[in-house]
């Protein structure tokens, strides 16, 4: 397993790619954003955008938010640009007390905020066979996310989405994918974690109708291009900086915990949800790399830490199961532990952690995967 010489991801990571130095594309997009990228220009663009975008009397976009640091930042900057945005929050999957703290402070900020209560039932029965078939408990939570506010988008005749980060620059993607700044049905299909598995083929797991997914469907094309819907990521106009970001939020009233969160380092990552956590959990055993990598790469593109540093942190945090995130995900689901377990152990990575001599999976006394020499973090 190669690691990039700048950062600490590893080539596991799918769609990242490594140059002849040895340094990953997600490095290389932060030397762009600190070098090459004239953001003056960039902000232009995004008001030109906007103001051939202002066609409702009520709203100038909608934002999909969640209270987390990001959404919380979105909207903050978009007001500061003279916007009156309409905020669509879909229902995390397990919900957390700081989270709903967070939303309301969120709505307190002075917006308007459509919270929607999906339907429980038809939810947790998309959540008990996607983790099945793609290994991701999150798999209907990041789906709905990404058809719900367009759909609203297109109910109330907003053109404009107004979307966080954007994922391929922050954290590696094709070379295309880091000009190309529109969310759209390509973008969803092509990069939205949907890993194979389409909403319809979701039809008659347990009795769920094509009606009882309708709000999981993207929008048709006709209502996309009637309405004019774009989505921009607002990270490939404005330069993106989570410390940034989690400081000025701070300063408008968003809360962190006190200790560090499950599966990293930081006290602000996936305050909302519960799953959020087993999902990094799982992106840990099919990759070789979690939340902790996630922040410890940014972390040090940015500055903050060094390399040697960061290589100490993802080797302290990466990989230990989450246990609370793990009762609530049973209790939420009704799988018993060693169901789970078997579904977890299905996706685990044998090229990275070790077996014994009837092919089980190798832990510590914690519950940790023990990794193979070649692939530890250095």
């Amino acid at each position: 397993m190669r690691i990039c010489t700048k950062c600490v991801m590893p080539d596991t990571k799918p769609d990242l790619h490594f140059d002849e130095f040895g340094v990953c594309d997600a490095c290389r997009s932060q030397e762009a954003k600190n070098q090459k990228i004239d953001w003056d220009k960039r902000e232009k663009e995004f008001l030109d955008i906007v103001h051939v975008n202002k066609k409702n009397a009520d709203y100038d976009c909608v934002i999909g938010v969640s209270g987390g640091k990001d959404s919380t930042f979105q909207v903050l900057k978009v007001k500061e640009l003279g916007l009156n945005p309409l905020c669509i929050c879909f229902e995390p999957t397990i919900p957390t007390e700081i989270g709903r703290k967070n939303l309301e402070n969120l709505n307190n900020l002075g917006v308007d905020l459509i919270h929607v209560k999906r339907n429980p039932i038809v939810y947790k029965k998309l959540a008990r066979e996607a983790i099945k078939r793609t290994g991701d408990c999150e798999w209907q939570n990041h789906l709905g996310i990404f058809t719900v506010v367009p759909h609203f988008a297109v109910k109330f005749n907003i053109p404009l989405i107004i979307w966080g980060e954007s994922p391929q620059i922050e954290y590696g993607g094709p070379a295309s994918s880091k000009t190309r700044n529109i969310l759209d049905r390509q973008w969803l299909e092509e990069f939205g974690g949907l890993l194979g598995n389409r909403i319809s083929d979701m039809i008659g797991v347990e009795g769920i109708t094509e009606r009882d997914l309708s709000l999981y469907m993207y929008p048709k094309d006709e209502d996309i291009h009637r309405v004019g819907v774009t989505g921009l990521f607002l990270g490939y106009y404005f330069k993106w900086d989570l410390r940034e970001v989690l400081k000025k939020s701070h300063a408008n009233g968003f809360s962190t915990t006190i200790r560090p969160v499950e599966t990293t380092y930081e006290n602000f990552e996936n305050l909302d949800c519960y799953s959020n956590h087993v999902h990094d959990y799982l992106k840990y055993v099919k990759y070789g790399f979690g939340r902790a990598t996630d922040n410890a790469c940014l972390d040090i593109r940015l500055g903050y830490i060094s390399r040697e540093e960061g290589v100490r942190l993802v080797n302290k945090y990466d990989g230990i199961p989450p246990r609370l995130a793990i009762k609530e995900y049973l209790d939420y689901t009704g799988f018993t532990r060693a169901e789970f377990d078997l579904i977890v152990d299905s996706f685990t990575n044998k090229r990275i952690f070790q077996r014994d001599a009837n092919g089980k999976f190798i832990k510590d006394i914690d519950g940790s995967l023990v990794r193979k020499e070649e692939y530890l973090v250095r």
